[in-house]
C-alpha cells in the first residue's frame, strides 16, 4: 500500500522535478482506467437497450429510455457527494472504494439479462446502482486536481476526464463484441433483428449472449481495484485531506454519502416517471423536480453531524463565489452535453434511421422496420470516441491560447452543428428512406462531439486558473455533478420529442442553450472590463 503524502506542493519545481511528477503521474495513470470503468457501466444501458429491442424483449421503446434516464440522473446527483470525498476520505481510500461497488451494477446486471422475462423494475435497480460510476467523475477529477502544478491544469484534468470518458467508447465497441461469444457461459439468445457491431451487420437468426455485458466488466474491474489500494495515495496535508482516519471509516463516510444521494435521486425519479414504470403518475416537470433534488441532496449532506459537517462547511465556501455559478452552466453545455448525447446516441439512430417513416391512412407511423437503415451499435461509438479523445487536445490548446478563447469558439460550432443535426433529424423521421439523412446527420453529430470535447478540456483550464488550489477541486466535483444532469435530461428530451414526432425540437432548445452560454462566457472572461480575463 502506497504511503499516505503528508506534505505536498507540486509548484515547487524541485520538487516536483525530484519526487512528485512520479508520484502524480502514477495516480493519474491509475485513476484512468479505474474512471473508464465508471463511465462504461454508468452508460452501457444506450447499448444494452438497442440490443434488448433487437432480442425481443417485451418492453416498450419509452420504457427502455427511462433505464439510461434513471442512471443518468442517479449518476449526476451521486457527484454531489461524492465531490466532497476526497477532503473528508482521501483520494487512494476513495477512488479504491466507490470503484469496487461498480461490482454491483456490473455482476447484476449480467445475472439478469440472462432472463428476458426479468420484470423492468429490476432492471431499474440495476440502472440506478449504475449511478455509481457516474458519481465516481466528481471525486476522481478532484483527487487529480491537487496532484499536478496549475500550469498543467489542462493536460491533467484532460487526460483524466478525456481518457476515462473513453469509457464510453470502449463499452460501445466492447459490449456488442463479447455479446457474440460464449465468453462466460450461459443460455444463447436469439436476434429477431438485424444488430451489428464495429467489424458489420449480424443478420436476425444468430445467437447472443446479451447478459456478457455486465459480466465483461466485472473481470475488468478486479485488477483496477488493486492496482488503486496498492499503487495510490492519500494526500493528507492541510489543504487536501486532514484527518482522514481509517480506511474503513472513510468507506463509511462514503456509504453514508451516497445513501443520501441514491434517496434524493430515488425521490425524483418518483415524481417525474409514470405510473406505468414505476413513477408516482404526477410526471412533475424536470425542470421543477431537477434543480429540487439537488438543492435537497446539498442541504441534506450539510444535516450530517460532527467532522462531516465541519468539512462541508469549509468546502461549501465555493457556493460563494459567482465564477463558480458561470462555470457551472458552462460546463454543462461542454460535459452535459457530451454525457447526454453519448448515453441516446445509439437509441436515437436506431429510433430515427432504423424505421420506416410513412403515412398509413392520414396517420405518420414509425414502426415498420427500415431494412436499409444503419446498425446503431456499427455507429454509436464514433462520437463519444472523438469526444473523449480530443479532450486532452482541448486542454493543450486552451494552456497555450487561454481557456475561455477556445470555450467561446467552440460554443459557435456547437450552436451550428446542432441546428444541423436538428434539420436532417426532422427530413429522416418524415421520410420512408431516412437513411438517405444519414450521412450528414452523423458527420454533423461528430462535430457536436468533438466540440463538446474541445470545450471540455478549455473549461478544465478556466477552473484550474480563476479558483485557489483550495477551491478548485470542490467546484470541479461540483460542475460535474450540475453538468452529468445531461446524461438524464438529454436522453428524456429525445425520449419525449421522439414520441412527440418533433425530435428535431431537442436540438433547437439545446442550440439556445448553447447561445446563452456564449453570452455569460464573454461576460465573465472576454469581454473588456472580464472579471478574469481569458483564464
Amino acid at each position: 500500500m502506497a504511503e499516505d503524502l503528508k506534505q505536498w506542493n507540486p509548484e515547487d519545481e524541485t520538487e516536483w522535478e525530484t519526487r512528485d511528477k512520479a508520484i502524480a503521474n502514477r495516480n493519474l495513470w491509475i485513476s484512468i482506467p479505474a474512471l473508464l470503468c465508471g463511465f462504461a457501466v454508468w452508460l452501457y444501458w444506450g447499448i444494452i437497450t438497442v440490443q434488448m429491442i433487437n432480442l425481443g424483449y417485451p418492453f416498450e421503446k419509452s420504457q427502455l429510455f427511462t433505464l439510461a434516464a434513471i442512471a443518468g440522473l442517479t449518476g449526476a446527483t451521486l457527484r454531489i457527494p461524492s465531490t466532497f470525498f476526497i477532503r473528508l476520505a482521501g483520494g487512494r481510500n476513495t477512488i479504491f472504494f466507490t470503484t469496487a461497488l461498480l461490482i454491483l451494477p456490473a455482476a447484476g446486471t449480467g445475472y439478469l439479462l440472462q432472463n428476458p422475462d426479468t420484470p423492468l423494475w429490476q432492471f431499474q435497480l440495476m440502472a440506478l446502482l449504475s449511478g455509481f460510476g457516474g458519481g465516481n467523475f466528481a471525486s476522481s477529477m478532484s483527487n487529480i486536481s491537487f496532484f499536478f502544478p496549475k500550469r498543467m491544469a489542462g493536460y491533467s484534468l484532460g487526460m483524466n476526464a478525456g481518457l476515462g470518458n473513453f469509457g464510453v467508447t470502449t463499452m460501445q465497441i466492447l459490449v456488442p463484441l463479447v455479446m457474440t461469444a460464449a465468453i462466460f457461459g450461459g443460455t444463447p439468445m436469439v436476434l429477431q433483428a438485424t444488430s451489428g457491431t464495429l467489424i458489420g451487420k449480424i443478420p436476425a437468426g444468430t445467437e447472443t449472449y446479451l447478459h456478457n455485458a455486465g459480466y465483461i466488466w466485472v473481470v475488468i474491474l478486479i485488477p483496477i481495484v488493486i492496482a488503486a489500494w496498492f499503487g495510490m495515495n492519500n494526500i493528507t496535508a492541510d489543504h487536501v485531506s486532514p484527518n482522514i482516519g481509517s480506511p474503513l471509516g472513510s468507506f463509511a463516510k462514503i456509504s453514508g454519502m451516497l445513501a443520501i444521494g441514491f434517496a434524493t435521486s430515488i425521490g425524483g425519479l418518483w415524481l417525474m416517471l409514470p405510473a406505468d414504470v414505476g413513477g408516482s403518475g404526477l410526471m412533475l416537470s424536470k425542470w421543477i423536480v431537477l434543480p429540487v433534488v439537488i438543492a435537497a441532496t446539498v442541504y441534506a449532506l450539510k444535516l450530517i453531524p460532527g467532522s462531516i459537517r465541519t468539512s462541508l462547511n469549509h468546502q461549501y465556501k465555493i457556493f460563494g463565489n459567482k465564477h463558480t455559478w458561470a462555470m457551472t452552466i458552462i460546463y454543462t453545455m461542454t460535459f452535459g452535453s457530451f454525457i447526454g448525447y453519448a448515453a441516446a446516441f445509439g437509441l436515437a439512430i436506431k429510433v430515427i434511421f432504423g424505421f420506416q417513416h410513412v403515412m398509413v391512412d392520414g396517420v405518420m407511423t414509425h414502426n415498420l422496420a427500415n431494412p436499409d437503415g444503419p446498425s446503431a451499435l456499427m455507429f454509436a461509438w464514433t462520437g463519444p470516441f472523438i469526444g473523449a479523445l480530443i479532450r486532452p487536445v482541448g486542454g493543450m490548446i486552451a494552456d497555450k491560447m487561454g481557456g475561455a478563447k477556445v470555450t467561446q469558439i467552440i460554443s459557435v460550432i456547437m450552436v451550428v452543428a446542432a441546428l444541423g443535426v436538428a434539420y436532417y433529424m426532422k427530413q429522416a423521421y418524415a421520410s420512408a428512406t431516412p437513411q438517405d439523412y444519414f450521412v450528414p446527420f452523423l458527420i454533423l453529430f461528430l462535430v457536436l462531439f468533438a466540440a463538446t470535447g474541445i470545450g471540455n478540456g478549455s473549461t478544465f483550464r478556466t477552473i484550474a486558473m480563476v479558483f485557489d488550489k483550495e477551491q478548485a477541486g470542490p467546484v470541479l466535483g461540483w460542475t460535474s455533478a450540475v453538468a452529468a444532469y445531461g446524461a438524464y435530461i438529454i436522453p428524456k428530451v429525445f425520449g419525449e420529442q421522439i414520441k412527440a414526432t418533433t425530435p428535431e425540437y431537442a436540438l433547437y432548445g439545446f442550440a439556445a442553450f448553447y447561445a446563452l452560454c456564449i453570452a455569460i462566457n464573454w461576460w465573465f472572461y472576454l469581454r473588456k472590463d472580464a472579471y478574469v480575463k481569458n483564464p
